[in-house]
């Protein structure tokens, strides 16, 4: 993703910085308890404008304040499209709830699981999907999709950890992108801030549906696979 375009994806958006002083979307320390800030042990020269420091163990961690800012410009630009053009792409498994929760409440498109080749750009596919933009939950894990997406002129979303490339992304969206409780809180959030744009929801009220509705729930078994 060139500068350039990102910069206009923004002014589009018409969005103003955070500031110190402004008002964080979810508590500060709910954010952090919940891993939204940790990235990894690597880091791209993409991502370094997100990163607010290394820990001693060597995990990069991002500046909650701009994730914040870019979920704000996020939703901002999402809700301008109408809700069946907007899908959501998630191959890895603790995006897959929080993707089919967002699409629950926005209306959106869930993509989930494995990505079928030709579900965007195979215009002869039966189960072919045409959506005005594409969000995808990590740029690595759902690479498919946002070469289809980007063949066919689709504008993509994606959220971002300190190890993703910005190839083919328009938008990003800074965040720990593999913890489940970090993606049930940005979905979440995503969702909220979307319909408080589109005003279909109070700028004082929150989703009928909880952050924990958001987290995949996976047997213990399953976790430690």
């Amino acid at each position: 993703m060139s500068e350039a375009k990102d910069g206009k994806m923004e002014k589009e958006a018409e969005t103003t910085s955070v500031t110190a002083e402004e008002k964080l979307l979810l508590r500060r320390d709910t954010l952090l308890s919940a891993g939204t800030h940790i990235g990894t042990r690597m880091k791209t020269r993409d991502m370094e404008q997100f990163i607010y420091r290394v820990r001693p163990d060597g995990l990069f961690v991002l500046d909650v304040k701009k994730t914040d800012e870019r979920i704000r410009i996020g939703a901002k630009f999402l809700a301008r499209f109408e809700p069946s053009k907007i899908a959501a792409a998630a191959a890895r498994l603790y995006a897959q709830e929080p993707v089919r929760r967002f699409c629950e409440a926005t209306k959106a498109i869930p993509i989930i699981g494995r990505f079928v080749p030709g579900l965007l750009s195979n215009t002869l596919y039966p189960n072919r999907i045409e959506p005005d933009v594409l969000i995808v939950s990590d740029p690595t894990a759902d690479s498919q999709a946002i070469r289809e997406a980007s063949s066919v002129g689709i504008p993509i979303v994606a959220l971002c950890s300190t190890d993703n490339d910005f190839s083919g992304v328009d938008l990003v969206i800074s965040t720990n992108n593999k913890g489940r409780r970090a993606l049930a809180i940005i979905y979440w959030l995503l969702a909220r801030q979307i319909l408080r744009e589109r005003g279909e929801l109070a700028l004082d009220k929150d989703l009928p549906l909880k952050v924990e509705d958001f987290e995949t729930n996976i047997s213990r078994e399953e976790e430690g696979s």
